[in-house]
């Protein structure tokens, strides 16, 4: 079994600054494409940011220039660096990864989410 725990949310101003993890343990031999989702009341769950399969990444356009995506192979963890943070930021974040098996199956897993809210 895969888990992914994310840590670092919180409450933050405007303009203040929040850094992400997700950890990934378990029975893990390989990560394929791995990122970051959100999830705000009442609205349904996007893309925040991403390293594809290639190794490329994705940003959502809100997004752009304010925060960056980044991994640790060694530690098998992801994180999300989110400056300059807005209102409209405030959501669920949520880690999501395709993780390889014992048996070379691709499955997707999702961490339980951490809450950041941001206060204007």
């Amino acid at each position: 079994q895969v888990q992914l725990v994310e840590s670092g949310g919180g409450l933050v101003q405007a303009g203040g600054s929040l850094r992400l993890s997700c950890a990934a343990s378990g029975a893990i031999y390989g990560i394929n494409d791995v990122g970051w989702y959100r999830q705000a009341p009442g609205k349904q769950r996007e893309l925040v940011a991403r390293f594809t399969s290639g190794g490329s990444t994705n940003y959502a356009d809100s997004v752009k220039g304010r925060f960056t995506i980044s991994r640790d192979n060694a530690k098998n963890t992801v994180y999300l660096q989110m400056n300059s943070l807005k209102p409209e930021d405030t959501a669920v974040y949520y880690c999501n990864a395709e993780v390889r098996n014992y048996y070379g199956h691709y499955v997707r897993y999702w961490g339980q989410g951490t809450q950041v809210t941001v206060s204007s």
